[in-house]
């Protein structure tokens, strides 16, 4: 993952299914990102300061952005890959395209949950 985290996370919130998330939720999501506490901090005052999240105690409205849609942004690549949320070994990688760069690789399971599928 060569794009800068902090885009991609700010990417990742702004195209959430979800427009309610609990900050649990959120953080779970970033942490397909990063598991460093100061950068998935940077991340959500980022987004809050460019208006695609509002934060209110403990949840996260998203304010800005669409959803990634399953067909055209998320490709499919062969490969040896592990998951970067479960680390499961995977022989297909699923990778996110945001604005920011590719995410991935994932399993079909864990694209749709970082997406807010499932």
């Amino acid at each position: 993952m060569d794009a800068d985290p902090v885009e991609l996370g700010v990417d990742l919130l702004a195209n959430s299914e979800d427009d309610r998330l609990s900050l649990s939720a959120a953080v779970d999501r970033l942490e397909a990102i990063t598991s460093d506490p100061a950068i998935t901090r940077e991340i959500l005052d980022t987004a809050a300061m460019r208006g695609v999240i509002d934060r209110e105690d403990a949840i996260i409205h998203v304010t800005s952005g669409s959803f990634v849609r399953l067909q055209r942004q998320v490709v499919r690549r062969d490969g040896e890959y592990s998951c970067r949320r479960c680390g499961a070994g995977l022989s297909t990688g699923h990778f996110v395209e945001l604005e920011s760069g590719d995410l991935g690789p994932f399993g079909p399971d864990c694209v749709r949950k970082i997406l807010g599928r499932d």
